[in-house]
């Protein structure tokens, strides 16, 4: 009876758990030929939570209906699955019961691919947040659960800015202990959801990784200290690398943030930005770093970036170079502007083909077309379809095929 085990392993609510109980009792322990199976099989219940167990699709709720006398123990069963269909959901694979974690587990690089604890190629496909200063209140665990269990999707990517207006490097004090609390938080709730999470060093206005190095040292110190357990963190060292910063620049600090990481987390994988805002994947094929479990990142909007930088990507990924696209948007490469949903179909199309990983940006209500909440709209979870930006019900649909 592998739906109570699920019920009570999703512990939604005590109601749930309080039915599942009661209809044992009405409908008998024993199974037809005496044995109490079923009842040995139920775990304990985790009444306190508050999470589904895994999602990829939505789902609606349906009222649970009175069981009549004499109803079977199969029977009762089902009925109470249609009372917790909320926490019960179906991946992409139809598996019930499982969190993105839980099916492929740690994460590795085998060649040009991203494989999962089976060595089967896996796509993260995740949704980024916006500046963790500016936009702390879609770091919650509500905002996780609705992204997982109606979005389908299975990472979070942390955009800590490092330059610009309280960021790490640039704000005070307090202001580094606030984003490093907020991303603790996160990572708490991706393992608690089991999705994968990834540290974003967001650089961006301060253009070359060299100008704050030290504090990466150090921040991906503390980062892969705390997190060496967690198997569902991912490193992003440097976001996009720009104005004239070379590969060999960026090579160069790679290689003294990644050697930071694995004195403390050996296997993790860990992202690299590449030339020219994380485009010039071409230039990093020709002289890769030598280390395992290492990607490179690819950035692209689709309005415009277009037929050419598909072609870079194409050409980096025949060359053997582990790509991993860590931001996407549909409109212009500005975050606003129209939005392009013919271009971005063509970029998942080549990306799903090739089996590379994408996650879009980005989770706010910014007045912005890339922010994927609608401006007017404050709720930090649970939106429906009309809350969503242009943008955000497009990817929406994407992951849902609705």
């Amino acid at each position: 009876m592998l739906i109570f085990n699920r019920i009570c392993k999703a512990g939604k609510n005590t109601a749930h758990v309080c039915l599942a109980l009661s209809l044992l009792f009405a409908a008998g322990f024993a199974n037809s030929d005496g044995t109490a199976s079923v009842y040995s099989e139920i775990t304990e219940a985790d009444t306190t939570a508050t999470t589904a167990t895994t999602a990829t699709t939505s789902v609606t709720t349906r009222p649970v209906e009175e069981t009549p006398a004499g109803t079977t123990l199969q029977a009762a069963a089902e009925t109470v699955s249609s009372s917790a269909d909320e926490s019960i959901i179906e991946d992409e694979q139809g598996t019930t019961g499982v969190t993105p974690f839980e099916q492929h587990g740690a994460l590795t690089v085998s060649g040009t691919q991203l494989v999962d604890k089976n060595g089967v190629a896996f796509q993260i496909k995740g949704v980024s947040t916006h500046g963790l200063s500016w936009y702390p209140e879609y770091v919650s665990e509500d905002a996780f659960l609705t992204l997982r269990d109606q979005w389908g999707v299975n990472a979070i990517r942390l955009a800590m800015y490092t330059a610009e207006n309280d960021g790490y490097c640039t704000g005070d004090e307090a202001n580094r202990e606030e984003l490093k609390a907020l991303i603790d938080d996160a990572v708490g709730f991706a393992e608690n959801l089991g999705m994968y999470i990834i540290i974003d060093w967001h650089i961006l206005s301060d253009n070359n990784p060299d100008m704050y190095k030290s504090e990466s040292l150090a921040f991906f110190d503390e980062m892969a200290s705390k997190y060496s357990g967690y198997d569902n963190v991912i490193y992003e060292i440097c976001n996009e690398p720009n104005s004239g910063t070379t590969w060999a620049q960026i090579k160069s600090y790679a290689v003294d943030v990644i050697r930071v990481i694995r004195e403390k987390t050996t296997d993790a994988v860990i992202l690299v930005g590449t030339p020219t805002w994380s485009q010039d994947v071409d230039t990093a094929a020709l002289d890769p770093i030598k280390d395992s479990n290492i990607m490179y990142t690819l950035h692209f909007y689709a309005d415009t970036h277009r037929d050419s930088l598909r072609q870079k990507l194409s050409d980096a990924v025949a060359s053997g170079l582990p790509v991993f696209v860590s931001e996407f948007g549909i409109c212009s490469a500005s975050g606003s502007g129209s939005n392009n949903t013919v271009e971005a179909q063509k970029w998942i199309d080549l990306l799903d083909e090739s089996s590379i990983s994408y996650v879009i940006w980005n989770l706010s209500n910014k007045d912005e077309s890339s922010a994927l909440i609608s401006k007017d709209n404050t709720k930090t979870s649970d939106w429906t379809f009309d809350e969503l930006s242009e943008s955000g019900r497009w990817f929406y649909s994407l992951m849902t095929d609705k």
